[in-house]
């Protein structure tokens, strides 16, 4: 995702608010931690990622993400020994567009949250005055694909995986999420994960 890609498509005036819909096309900053972060995937060397068995998995799966939801684009991302950083940007078009510059998302950002999981709000909940789901309503299948479902697909496919590997794996059950609110911020975020394993040991995820 380039810069100017970010700027013209998924820009948004906004800090994170409670209630705010997973499912319509924003960029997210991810993370995802191991089980009492345990260095499952990999270890640092040098100021190199290198990744063990499950981190091979995990890092597979990741790039795997946009050819199981065609309506995700999946920017900079790297695992590191104990957790997952990654940008995801939701990018749906058509009967699937649920783009967050509507009334709804303007009325109701209010604030940062770091609750990592509120689940979406189906749009029918939301007033009359807003129509979503194109010409299938809000039966759409695609109202639905948020956030939450392509973090507990990729977190499921790689517990299936490394189970082959190593039975004791397990993820932390929560993730935490971020929304991207501006080009600056895109960037410094993607300088982040990029100097992740360089700065390793001052990593708040840093342990032994």
């Amino acid at each position: 995702m380039t810069t100017e890609k970010y700027k013209n498509k998924y820009r948004i005036q906004s800090n994170r608010l409670q209630g705010w819909n997973y499912g319509c096309n924003s960029a997210y900053f991810i993370t995802i931690c191991t089980h009492r972060r345990e260095l499952f995937l990999g270890r640092v060397e040098n100021g190199k990622m290198q990744l063990s068995g499950i981190g091979l998995l995990a890092n597979r799966i990741w790039v795997e993400i946009s050819n199981h939801f065609p309506f995700v684009e999946s920017d900079n991302f790297v695992i590191m020994p104990n957790h997952v950083h990654g940008i995801i940007a939701i990018n749906k078009t058509g009967d699937g567009n649920y783009d967050c510059d509507d009334q709804y998302c303007r009325n109701a950002i209010n604030r940062v949250s770091t609750i990592p999981t509120i689940p979406t709000i189906p749009m029918e909940t939301i007033g009359s005055k807003i129509q979503r789901g194109g010409i299938t309503g809000n039966k759409n299948p695609m109202l639905y694909k948020n956030l939450a479902t392509i973090i507990r697909w990729y977190k499921g496919r790689v517990s299936f995986e490394s189970h082959k590997i190593q039975p004791y794996f397990k993820w932390q059950s929560n993730y935490h999420d971020h929304i991207i609110r501006n080009e600056v911020e895109y960037i410094r975020i993607k300088k982040y994960i990029i100097n992740n394993p360089l700065n390793w040991k001052e990593d708040k995820f840093f342990h032994l």
